[in-house]
């Protein structure tokens, strides 16, 4: 065998990826060398271009490199990626992405299939486990067990063992009843008749409604029913027949409007077997339309663990396998720790190898802070940044090398305790040989790179430039650098803000059980901030969002409370908002102008010129939205997409308008110079300078710079602002509305955040607060977290060790505190421990790896 030592290696591998001319989105012709097999953070201000950079370039490029790769015939079947606006990128490799917002898997996905943790287990428990044979008696594991044939040693019966596939719920294993699903979508009997005082003639019930279905009312009439009473009249017997009655066939006699009758043999069909009916319908509209009629529950069946029966009479440890599923990975390891005492010695190799499987793919998991995770947890309950890291810990056992890989914001949810594991884990990727760029604002993941890439200064046309870049260290000293301060220690929101007057009023809920939290009662001070930290898991968003706010709905609507909620004390609150990072809009009809209400007064500026009044032209015809206004070609888009068979579709400027959406009589018009479509292309900051003289304008636009967005286009579709931006937005829009006894509730508003991003966010807050509204955010953002008037932190950990609140008070009250997980962490970056102990932190990978 050839030595490694006797191969030639070429003397010129490439060191980086050259990228030259980048002019994807805002990026401005840059040229940049990304180093390759290396760790490289790309930061800056949010709107610089770093996603721009990260992902619109360099995996844009390699995927369409991947697809050319690909025949013709697999292209025509692919979804294609349309090519980045770059001269030339040199030296990529493969490329794959783990973006901010990951799909959300199908109704089959849990934790366990996404992760892979659960083909480990299932083949574990067809070797390890102890079986029943076809007389009901139990059959500890042995050699002899693992032949083709299993031998009861108690009744002799012969069997064969099950197989891997036979604990999968989505093959051989499911549940008969609901396919392995878990739950059963069932006729909710309460919605087919939901007006009883009305008769069946008049229409009470509602799936008889629609179509043929009305002959089975008619039916029900030769069956007994009387169709002219209210149905709360009918007898026990009728209602019966209505809704549960048998199938039949009967001769109706139905007449016309002429006097002509005619006679028509009917089937007839219940409530509801007409809805289930409909849904084996080819008809999507009728389907959708009997979605109203149906009630998820759990199936009755398999009682939600999504296995057939047989399954589950297999045991390894003493538990079966739903029931191993239903342990938190933390849990489970333990569990699988005690396994090789409770099995015979003979099987001890091969309980040591899948022993050494299993936690091959547990320890990447607790490594990124998942250990509150069941394997059961349905795929698409979990967050962005829960998936994201499953993704993640996936690629890293996939051992691959050579690859590139690009992360957007892998930190989303998660505490500062957590970052150190997903440090570990983008560590070990690039120590395998891969390239790693990491778009991030968390400072620990930055600080552990090993080249920094920062873009900037500002954002949308402001930024777009690469105004620094080098190691951690360097970034800390280069005065070109915006983040390098805040690298070097600078708090982004300084420790001495006025503080606030003791709180007049409380908010309290007390829960009793749901999720973790058991026997638990919160208070937040009204008229102020308050912050919920915590490691995942904690029990955060159960307590915020899944119990306070429809608690506070509930009681301001009039409603019940929900079951798990005991108390509720609202504090003289009249009103919740709750604000997300969600996309706004659909499509590129929706702008920052036509959001923010400020195209409505641009429009009605518009059509009070004198051009417009000459002609009778009212505000809408300035808008890309209606027919007189817009572009007949292109409907408005300023765009169209043509279709090229096998290649990506080309998106091209409309060649009518030429990309400004608007007819060519709309664009006759100007004012100040400009038509409405140059207007849609100035940022906020420019119109607010063109339309000083305007108040209503001015008005609608003034919140959304304060916001810090004053360089968004007015006409640039919403739906492709980050999370951040779409979370802003939305504030813009409340600023300039009343704030007494309204409530805020954020959920990570600081994500995709730079630290200067935060101080205005801050500062936006502050706004609200004097306004006199009450706010909670829900974060780990450790500058935001100083910034609270109140901190509550749960935990200590996540799932069964997490659900208690652990230290509660102002910000340095919970630095100090003894049991506080965010505490220590907390205090480190507010300065509020001795610089002596912040030594003996763990070194950072850019100084403990050289580049």
């Amino acid at each position: 065998m050839m030595a490694t030592r006797d191969t030639r290696l070429p003397g010129t591998l490439p060191t980086v990826i050259g990228v030259r001319g980048a002019r994807h989105n805002n990026l401005r012709g840059i040229d940049v060398d990304v180093p390759l097999w290396r760790a490289v953070a790309v930061v800056g201000v949010s709107g610089s271009g770093k996603t721009s950079l990260a992902i619109g370039t360099l995996y844009a490029e390699g995927l369409h490199r991947f697809l050319e790769s690909l025949s013709t015939y697999s292209r025509r079947r692919l979804t294609q990626a349309r090519r980045p606006d770059v001269d030339r990128i040199e030296h990529l490799p493969p490329a794959l992405a783990l973006r901010q917002r990951p799909p959300i898997p199908g109704p089959r996905s849990t934790v366990g299939t996404m992760s892979e943790v659960l083909n480990v287990l299932r083949l574990m428990m067809s070797r390890l486990g102890t079986h029943l044979c076809p007389n009901g008696h139990h059959v500890e594991p042995s050699v002899a067990t693992q032949a083709m044939e299993i031998v009861c040693p108690v009744c002799g019966a012969r069997f064969e063992p099950p197989s891997a596939e036979f604990f999968a719920f989505n093959s051989y294993g499911a549940c008969p009843a609901c396919h392995g699903l878990g739950v059963r979508s069932e006729v909710d009997v309460a919605t087919l008749v939901p007006d009883p005082g009305k008769t069946i003639e008049e229409g009470a019930v509602l799936p008889w409604n629609s179509g043929g279905r009305r002959l089975s009312m008619y039916a029900a009439r030769e069956l007994g029913v009387r169709l002219d009473v209210p149905y709360r009249s009918l007898t026990d017997r009728e209602r019966d027949i209505v809704l549960h009655g048998e199938p039949a066939r009967r001769q109706v006699t139905l007449s016309g409007r002429n006097g002509r009758t005619v006679q028509l043999s009917v089937n007839y069909d219940n409530a509801a077997a007409a809805v289930e009916r409909s849904l084996r319908s080819d008809n999507e509209r009728t389907r959708r339309l009997v979605q109203r009629f149906l009630i998820t529950r759990v199936c009755s069946v398999c009682h939600g663990t999504r296995l057939r029966p047989e399954a589950l009479t297999s045991r390894l440890g003493g538990r079966n396998i739903a029931e191993i599923s239903a342990l938190g990975l933390d849990e489970l390891r333990g569990f699988a720790a005690g396994l090789p005492i409770r099995l015979p010695a003979e099987l001890s190799r091969m309980t040591t190898a899948l022993l050494n499987e299993l936690n091959g793919t547990l320890t990447p998991l607790l490594d990124v802070g998942l250990g509150y995770l069941t394997l059961d947890r349905p795929g698409a309950s979990l967050s962005s940044g829960e998936r994201q890291r499953i993704e993640l810990t996936s690629t890293v056992r996939s051992s691959t090398t050579g690859m590139l890989y690009v992360l957007d914001e892998p930190s989303i949810g998660l505490h500062p305790s957590n970052v150190q594991g997903l440090r570990k884990t983008i560590t070990a990727l690039a120590a395998n040989g891969n390239s790693v760029v990491v778009v991030e604002h968390e400072q620990e993941l930055i600080r552990s790179a090993d080249w920094v890439i920062e873009l900037g200064p500002g954002a949308g046309a402001m930024g777009g430039t690469v105004i620094a870049q080098g190691t951690p260290a360097q970034l800390e000293t280069d005065p070109r650098s915006i983040i390098g301060p805040f690298l070097a220690g600078a708090l982004a929101v300084p420790r001495d803000r006025p503080a606030r007057a003791d709180a007049s009023a409380q908010i309290a809920v007390e829960i009793g059980d749901l999720y973790n939290l058991h026997d638990l009662t919160a208070t937040f001070p009204v008229h102020r901030l308050t912050a919920v930290a915590g490691p995942s898991g904690a029990g955060k968003t159960a307590l915020v969002l899944d119990s306070l706010i429809p608690a506070a709905r509930a009681l301001l609507s009039g409603s019940a409370l929900p079951g798990h909620v005991r108390r509720l004390n609202l504090g003289g609150i009249r009103q919740v908002v709750q604000i997300d990072a969600s996309p706004i809009g659909q499509n590129t009809r929706s702008t920052p102008a036509t959001y923010s209400g400020a195209f409505d007064q641009i429009r009605r500026f518009f059509a009070d010129s004198g051009y417009a009044r000459r002609r009778r032209w009212k505000p809408g015809h300035f808008s890309f939205n209606t027919r007189e206004g817009q572009c007949p070609t292109c409907r408005g888009l300023g765009h169209i997409d043509l279709d090229v068979q096998y290649l990506p579709d080309i998106s091209v400027a409309c060649p009518s308008c030429r990309g400004a959406r608007f007819n060519d009589a709309t664009l006759a018009v100007r004012i100040g110079g400009l038509t409405i479509a140059d207007v849609l292309g100035l940022s906020v900051h420019e119109a607010l300078e063109h339309f000083a003289d305007q108040p209503p304008v001015a008005a609608a636009l003034r919140p959304v710079e304060e916001v810090g967005l004053g360089y968004l286009r007015l006409g640039e579709p919403t739906p492709s602002l980050s999370g951040g931006e779409s979370q802003r937005l939305r504030i813009a829009s409340r600023l300039r509305s009343s704030q007494r006894a309204t409530l805020y509730v954020f959920d990570e508003p600081s994500t995709g955040l730079h630290p200067l991003d935060v101080a205005t966010l801050v500062g936006v807050l502050d706004r609200l607060l004097a306004a006199g509204a009450t706010i909670i955010v829900i974060d780990h953002d450790l500058d935001l977290l100083g910034a609270a008037d109140h901190l509550i932190d749960m935990g200590p950990g996540g799932g069964p060790d997490g659900g208690r609140i652990v230290a509660a008070g102002t910000p340095e009250d919970v630095a100090h505190a003894p049991g506080s997980v965010t505490g220590p962490w907390l205090a480190e970056h507010m300065g509020l421990i001795p610089e002596a102990d912040t030594t003996a932190a763990e070194p950072s990978l850019s100084e403990s790896r050289p580049l």
